[in-house]
């Protein structure tokens, strides 16, 4: 019996001490994956953190340089701005510019215009042969009146009347600035054919006093006319 149970003791001592030795495997095991699995995490962390501070640096980066670049198309604008009303300003300029050589009668014009015609009335054995004639007055009433009414260009007799122009008569002929011209005179406008025609056609008016003074007064509309620049006005 003691024998039976002393084997008993044996067997069962080395089922614990084999039992004993899996549990502590086991653990032991069990321990080391643990730390293994938990290095694994921390390099993740460490990985996706580093990851996170460079994205986070490239967002702010890209925030910097969209920052500049609004700054930079602002200024653009303000440049094209300033260029454009520096555009307007030349581009006014140019355009008084052209308008005071076009009075100043330093370049050729063009357009639509009209041509009055004053001659001579015809003279009878009764009266003053003079009180028949166009005279200077007559032509200053005639050129004064299609200024006034808008037009940009006048001559008389194909020469171009300027700023400091001056008319005299001298007999039978008007002298415009040095030049003689024998009756009839022509007398040339360029601007809005309507306006300068109901002016001098107003009742009353120039027309109606010429023809008061025995003056033969004609008017034509012309689609275009041209006159040529001063002679020996520099443009």
């Amino acid at each position: 019996m003691q024998k039976g149970k002393k084997s008993k003791y044996v067997v069962i001592s080395f089922v614990c001490l084999v039992f004993g030795f899996i549990l502590a495997f086991s653990y032991s095991y069990t321990s080391k994956e643990k730390e293994s699995g938990q290095g694994i995490t921390d390099k993740q962390h460490i990985k996706e953190m580093e990851l996170r501070q460079q994205l986070v640096s490239y967002q702010e980066r890209n925030l910097g340089l969209q920052k500049k670049l609004y700054e930079k198309q602002d200024n653009v604008r303000q440049m094209e701005k300033q260029l454009s009303q520096e555009e307007q300003t030349f581009s006014d300029l140019a355009e008084d510019a052209e308008k005071y050589r076009m009075f100043l009668g330093k370049i050729k014009v063009e357009g639509p215009g009209i041509v009055v015609s004053l001659e001579d009335g015809d003279f009878t054995t009764e009266g003053n042969v003079n009180d028949y004639l166009v005279h200077e007055h007559h032509v200053f009433k005639v050129i004064n009146e299609l200024y006034i009414s808008g037009a940009s260009a006048v001559a008389v007799n194909g020469q171009r009347l300027k700023h400091d122009s001056y008319i005299v008569c001298t007999g039978p002929v008007i002298t415009v600035d040095g030049n003689p011209f024998p009756a009839p005179f022509e007398i040339t406008a360029i601007g809005e054919t309507d306006v300068m025609a109901s002016a001098l056609t107003l009742k009353g008016g120039v027309r109606d006093q010429l023809v008061n003074d025995n003056i033969t007064f004609t008017m034509e509309k012309k689609k275009l006319i041209e006159l040529e620049p001063v002679l020996g006005e520099a443009s």
